[in-house]
């Protein structure tokens, strides 16, 4: 196993037998309820398990490091790396949860309330690729931080996140999609990597700075006339153009004005690509796009952010199929741990099911999803937890051995009560 470098043998054999666990759980995914699904007469006790995650002598940092280099290397993510980031909040209703506070809830959150919660908030960042079956992106967590909040800003966190990023994938390059939380990152420097995110309707936008003229004094000038605000701007009724726009597998028609602006509030000290999209019949509202990379083209950039829907995905999945917010450890760096593990472990069941089910990948049929045409990530996990069973059951059965169809309908079965 390539990540046994990672651990200790003791704590290593400790992580697998957890992650399995993990996977072949079907109930709630406390530590104590993950390990007697796994291995209920026997193994370690269920506190070695807690001490692994609260006090073990492990990082978090070479496991990211070495999953995101068998992604690379295994899902032919060639070119230019598609990055997202975006932070979540994995609810914790105790109060002495190291790590955890109260913070908005963006799901429960609309336009006229705002909702706060409990619990650990999160700063993902996703590679996003194309599944080889085709349909709507994926979006692979390759690192996580914990957002304290007596500690780094989330824009601090992400900076770190992408520069590690770049250190271990050294010569490649990135493009990073976030939302407008995340626009200041424009003004930073990031190793390798252009932004693509939204931008203030009202933002304070220049035109770029004259040729300085020979022989004039004084400091050069730097920014230009002041132009109207984006939103001004789209009342514009000469320079749209019409393209078709990848949006999340699909292509759709889209009116697209574009422009290279100074956004100096944010990024002062180069021009950014101020994108403009409208839908062609009116039934969504204009939206407001920049990205650093000036060369881009419209289409690109609207395509790119419209991809950043694969991390709304991820934070669904991990918390709803594989209950991310189960595990219950709330002292020294359990809760964080146990957190990123199960974005972790998200991406290796990915990773898993991509490698082994190829362009075909398959599923069991039910009637009522007859149009069904790409696996979820409930039919991927489905499908490893069938494996682990038929390995972890089956393999140690001490007399004649079942017949094969007897074993998968067997495993069928388990599969659909889960």
């Amino acid at each position: 196993m390539v990540f046994a470098e990672v651990f200790t043998r003791p704590s290593f054999a400790l992580f697998r037998e957890l992650m399995c666990a993990w996977v072949m759980s079907t109930g709630r995914r406390t530590v104590t309820g993950m390990i007697c699904a796994m291995d209920p007469h026997g193994g370690p006790a269920h506190d070695a398990y807690h001490r692994f995650l609260r006090a073990g002598v492990w990082k978090l940092a070479p496991l990211w490091r070495i999953l995101l280099v068998q992604l690379v290397e295994h899902l032919g993510t060639a070119g230019v790396l598609q990055l997202d980031l975006d932070d979540t909040l994995f609810h914790k209703s105790g109060r002495k949860i190291e790590g955890a506070g109260v913070f908005r809830d963006a799901v429960r959150s609309g336009v006229k309330a705002v909702v706060y919660a409990r619990g650990l908030n999160l700063v993902v960042l996703t590679l996003r690729i194309r599944p080889p079956w085709g349909g709507e992106p994926l979006g692979l967590p390759i690192n996580v931080r914990l957002y304290r909040k007596a500690g780094p800003s989330h824009l601090d966190l992400a900076e770190e996140m992408i520069q590690q990023v770049a250190d271990w994938l050294l010569g490649r390059r990135f493009v990073l999609a976030c939302d407008g939380a995340y626009a200041s990152l424009a003004g930073r420097s990031l190793p390798r990597t252009h932004l693509t995110s939204r931008i203030r309707r009202d933002a304070a936008l220049y035109a770029l700075p004259p040729p300085r003229r020979k022989h004039r004094p004084g400091r050069p000038r730097k920014r230009g006339r002041r132009l109207p605000s984006p939103e001004h701007l789209a009342r514009r009724r000469r320079g749209w153009r019409r393209a078709s726009v990848d949006e999340r597998g699909k292509t759709v028609k889209r009116l697209l004005l574009c422009l290279p602006v100074l956004w100096y509030a944010v990024c002062p000290d180069r021009p950014v690509l101020l994108v403009i999209v409208r839908d062609p019949s009116g039934k969504q509202r204009d939206d407001f796009f920049f990205t650093t990379d000036i060369d881009e083209s419209a289409a690109a950039v609207a395509a790119h952010y419209a991809g950043r829907w694969s991390i709304e995905d991820t934070f669904r999945n991990v918390k709803q199929v594989l209950r991310g917010e189960d595990p219950q450890t709330w002292k020294g760096e359990g809760p964080e741990r146990a957190a990123a593990l199960s974005l972790w472990l998200y991406s290796s069941i990915w990773c898993w099911y991509i490698t082994t089910q190829g362009t075909k990948p398959s599923w069991p049929s039910l009637p009522w999803y007859s149009a069904k045409r790409t696996p979820s990530f409930a039919d991927a996990l489905a499908a490893l937890r069938r494996v682990l069973w038929r390995e972890r059951v089956f393999s140690r059965y001490d007399r004649r051995p079942l017949p094969r169809k007897t074993a998968d309908a067997i495993l069928e079965a388990l599969v659909r009560a889960a």
